[in-house]
């Protein structure tokens, strides 16, 4: 029977993930785990040493198996989920125009853009909304992914 794997959490953990790691899945058991580009060049330069801490070493072996086992399968990276079109979705399809258009002013405005976002979604009291818009969001990317993975999912 294939194992059928948690929406919510592929879900919450790639809207935690920092640009410096990867989000993998175990097709076989549904286990996810996250590695460190660190991680990942350890164990392709074949730096295999025995001076490790036992959870260093623990995680190294873990790399180890992620990497060169056929059952893991890497998640959309940071870079593949484009948190600033999502926020700019957000702002254009915003019902009410004013605040629709004053949101995109906000983003388009240069560096800050995520801050200045922010801080108006609070003034309006819409952070709700935003979040509610993103949480779906990152579940039609999760979903795409794991259709397109042939993987079966439980929507929780």
């Amino acid at each position: 029977m294939p194992v059928v794997v948690s929406l919510r959490e592929l879900v919450d953990e790639l809207k935690i993930i920092m640009s410096e790691q990867h989000v993998y899945l175990n097709q076989v058991t549904g286990k996810i785990v996250t590695l460190t580009n660190d991680e990942i060049s350890a164990v392709e330069s074949g730096d295999d040493t025995e001076e490790r801490q036992g959870w260093e070493q623990e995680v190294f072996e873990q790399a180890k198996e992620v990497l060169s086992s056929g059952d893991y399968l890497e998640l959309p990276s940071q870079f593949d989920i484009h948190e600033y079109q999502i926020m700019e979705k957000f702002c254009s399809d915003f019902p009410d125009e004013r605040i629709s258009s004053e949101l995109l002013d906000e983003i388009r405005g240069g560096s800050g853009a995520f801050r200045r976002f922010k801080d108006t979604i609070y003034r309006y009291g819409i952070e709700k909304d935003w979040f509610k818009f993103q949480d779906e969001a990152y579940k039609d990317i999760v979903i795409a992914w794991l259709e397109n993975n042939n993987i079966t999912y439980a929507d929780d």
